[in-house]
């Protein structure tokens, strides 16, 4: 028996491509963006300390929130048209953004930028599912497409430095505009629409649940990683974790649920899900320790350090494009498992680092890992949106991205808190006597505190200080690394267990294409 033809994209789908990538680019790019920007900010608009942490988290906060109810619309109305209204809002919100007078309608402008962020990725996704029927050519479409996202979120603060030299902090907003004019004029002539043929009711119940699960969940996490474990903030994920119960509950008894619990009756695809989560744990939660290394312990300047930040990036471009050619002779399984283990090894080289070892160790081992991590994310994607019925691929999409949020906290919440606790026990060490209790403070809470108050010590004491603050942020990320190592291995194992029977399915029609 021959086996089935599927049709290939051709010239149309991969120009079409290139048009999905600019939206994605500038939403990951919104993640970072604002990190050199803060002190010009700051300056200017006066925000207090809540006002300025609320300018930061708002746009991650409603991206996840809306991810799984901006994916369940596209399966609707079409996702090009959403990707339009997206695309329009991201653009206003822009605008807002850049000529905020105010931290209030800075935090506003960042909130509809998430709104607009959460209708663009899940739809960039679902329409690479709908356009590459082919396994092979989908599976380079969707490693293209992760090499972007994880490269926009690393050339976010070096976009950043380049405009704040040059321009006011506004800019780093209106950048935004004319890819979202060039995607308004070209989306409607490259990217064909795509929406089910019979569209069930959208459910305004289920939407609400998730958006009221997410935010608490993510809040809560996020919350730990920056402040540590209290009751209120364990209560404030339990809350979550308990309306997620009755999302799931509403799926299983409505009609029309936003998510078709079948999804998960697909081989893989709840462990595909969980796995990319697992893979975000790690390159999330590191990422502050590589970034702090280089700014607080090498000294370097901020655009420096995001110059040389960008290096492990390098090892994403080159992995990603192989991985989806190599799973066309290799089980991907095998090759997950091969990327977690890759991963382990970057790991293992960031445990060895020291506060004076060379620059390029540091850099190696990020690399590394960032290589790994980057086979199992572009695997997982094209496997989970690859199990996903066509007609449910922007719900898949989501769900994808949600995992990723979901991972990116927990790893920041737990790695960080390992690293902050052998952090706060090593710099008690070498901390002078008669400190101010403010002092105290600051040195305990970060290394970048650490280095304030050293600043203001008589030379050899700040010194002496500042010596150890270092030693004791580099213990921590020992630390941080071994344990990102062990969860890795695990996922290694339990990958190649759970995944090596998987395969995509093949692509159906019963969708309208425009």
């Amino acid at each position: 028996m021959s086996a089935v033809t599927r049709p290939r994209a051709g010239r149309r789908e991969w120009t079409g491509l290139v048009v999905l990538l600019l939206p994605l680019l500038l939403v990951s790019m919104d993640v970072s963006v604002l990190y050199f920007a803060v002190p010009f900010i700051s300056r200017e608009l006066t925000p207090t300390s809540t006002e300025q942490l609320w300018i930061f988290d708002i746009y991650g906060f409603v991206l996840a929130g809306l991810l799984l109810t901006m994916g369940a619309i596209g399966d609707r109305i079409g996702r090009r048209r959403l990707l339009m209204i997206g695309a329009a809002a991201f653009g206003l919100a822009s605008v807002g953004a850049a000529y905020a007078t105010s931290p209030e309608l800075l935090i506003a402008a960042r909130a509809l930028l998430g709104i607009g962020g959460a209708t663009l990725m899940p739809s960039t996704l679902a329409l690479i599912r709908n356009m590459f029927h082919d396994e092979k050519q989908r599976g380079t479409a969707i490693a293209v497409w992760s090499a972007v996202l994880t490269g926009g979120v690393a050339i976010g603060p070096v976009i950043s430095g380049l405009l704040l030299d040059h321009f006011w902090w506004g800019s780093v907003f209106l950048v935004n505009l004319p890819v979202m004019v060039l995607l308004l004029v070209l989306a409607p002539a490259l990217v064909p629409e795509f929406r089910p043929a019979r569209a069930g009711r959208f459910d305004w119940i289920s939407a609400l649940l998730s958006l009221a699960a997410v935010l608490p969940a993510i809040y809560g996490i996020k919350e730990i990683a920056a402040h540590g474990v209290d009751l209120t903030r364990i209560l404030i994920i339990a809350a979550g974790l308990a309306i997620a119960a009755g999302f799931v509950w509403r799926q299983r008894t409505t009609a029309s649920p936003m998510i078709d619990p079948a999804l998960f009756r697909n081989r893989g695809f709840g462990s595909s899900v969980l796995t990319n989560l697992v893979a975000m744990f790690a390159i999330v939660g590191f990422a502050i320790f590589t970034t702090q290394y280089l700014q607080s312990v090498l000294d370097m300047r901020p655009l420096e350090a995001a110059l040389w930040s960008l290096v492990p990036s390098l090892g994403i471009s080159v992995v990603a494009p192989l991985s989806p050619m190599l799973a066309q002779r290799v089980n991907r399984a095998y090759l997950i498992s091969a990327g977690f283990l890759i991963a382990v090894v970057g790991f293992v080289v960031l445990a060895q680092v020291r506060v004076d070892s060379p620059l390029w160790l540091v850099l190696t081992g990020a690399g590394v890992f960032a290589a790994g991590t980057a086979v199992v994310m572009t695997l997982i994607t094209d496997l989970v949106v690859g199990t996903a019925p066509p007609e449910q691929a922007g719900t898949a999409s989501a769900l994808v991205e949600c995992s990723s949020e979901f991972g990116g906290a927990l790893g920041m919440a737990v790695l960080g808190s390992i690293g902050l606790a052998v952090y706060r026990d090593g710099v008690a060490d070498g901390m002078p006597t008669g400190l101010p209790a403010e002092a105290v403070a600051g040195v305990r809470e970060t290394l970048a505190g650490a280095a304030v108050v050293a600043e203001g010590l008589p030379g050899p004491a700040g010194d002496a200080l500042l010596a150890a603050a270092r030693v004791a942020f580099v213990d921590g990320m020992q630390v941080a690394a071994v344990t990102a190592a062990v969860v890795m291995a695990v996922a290694a194992v339990v990958s190649l267990l759970a995944l090596r029977r998987v395969r995509p399915v093949a692509s159906g029609g019963g969708a309208h294409r425009g």
